[in-house]
């Protein structure tokens, strides 16, 4: 089986502060793989999605566990360190074609954002590793993302109990939200445009109602 068809095999089963925010500029849009939509709830975050997909929020939220990020200088990082901010965790692969559409906006998101509030941390699936991965970025010229490596797919393994499973990977991208204190508040199936008013709100949402007791 070649690396694409184990990738999809295992997706098989399983910003800061609204003035920092605004000065975004727009960037993609439309989606990968279908998904079931989700609606809004009436007192909770409001509604982002393409055409073919929609924000899925979790009920209830869960904590993100102890897990630690292999970044493709080969340094490791806990996601403790990012308590305090939003964080978009973003899964892709180079032989994605949306991944390759989305990953310049996260990369321009980051960049006008900066990272006191919001961190973007890409994730790549690749086996290959860093070997495939640092020319391939070179190329798009991304130079803003925390990028990290799960050629093992150690956060997104596939299993009958998504609980034991950070990050499921339900399709390719997939971008996750994490609250400031620690909470996966929801996942985006598919290319979405991040840099677009209703992300904006998504984002603030969760940047601003972080501290409201639940």
């Amino acid at each position: 089986m070649t690396d694409e068809g184990k990738a999809l095999a295992v997706s098989a089963r399983v910003i800061t502060r609204r003035t920092a925010l605004a000065g975004v500029s727009a960037a993609i849009a439309t989606a990968a793989v279908p998904s079931s939509p989700a609606v809004a709830l009436s007192d909770g975050p409001p509604p982002f999605g393409t055409v073919r997909h929609q924000f899925t929020i979790l009920q209830p939220a869960r904590m993100v566990p102890s897990v630690s990020i292999t970044r493709l200088d080969g340094s490791a990082v806990n996601f403790a360190a990012f308590r305090g901010k939003v964080v978009l965790v973003n899964f892709w692969a180079t032989w994605c074609p949306a991944c390759r559409t989305e990953l310049p906006s996260l990369d321009r998101l980051q960049e006008t954002m900066g990272r006191k509030y919001l961190e973007v941390v890409a994730v790549s699936a690749d086996r290959d590793g860093g070997a495939t991965v640092t020319p391939f970025l070179r190329r798009l010229g991304i130079r803003h993302l925390d990028i990290g490596l799960d050629p093992r797919a150690r956060m997104v393994r596939a299993g009958d109990d998504e609980s034991a499973t950070p990050f499921p990977l339900y399709g390719m991208p997939i971008s996750y939200i994490v609250s400031p204190s620690g909470r996966i508040e929801g996942y985006m199936v598919g290319e979405a445009d991040w840099s677009s008013e209703d992300a904006r709100n998504l984002l603030n949402y969760y940047l601003d109602a972080d501290q409201a007791p639940r």
